[in-house]
């Protein structure tokens, strides 16, 4: 399986979390409160397009919806390999900070 970039496996992780609730803008939503920053509406259907083409995502279209003036959006589902990559990025994290004791801020002298 390819490697996740950090985005990626922020908008995935997102994906699992937001559940039915996981579409476009909610997910760019969600994603630019996480990180502090704003997303652009292209950079995060991008990611979303890339993680469906990577099989860690699958999307459908919902019925037309009245309060979208009769459009419909695109829901993203989380797949049994995307919740293997999420695990498997947690473990390969927790794996790098085993052993880690940052040294104390040094005093002047």
């Amino acid at each position: 399986m390819s490697s996740l970039g950090p985005l990626e496996l922020i908008v995935l992780i997102t994906v699992a979390k937001l559940g039915d609730d996981a579409y476009g803008l909610g997910v760019r939503r969600a994603v630019s409160e996480h990180a502090g920053r704003d997303y652009s509406v292209g950079a995060i259907y991008t990611t979303l397009q890339r993680l469906e083409e990577k099989k860690l995502l699958t999307s459908r279209e919902t019925e037309p919806l009245p309060i979208r003036g009769g459009r419909s959006r695109r829901q993203f589902k989380i797949t049994a390999a995307g919740r293997r990559a999420i695990e498997d990025a947690r473990l390969r994290t927790a794996t790098l900070w085993q052993g880690f004791n940052p040294a104390p801020p040094s005093r002047p002298a």
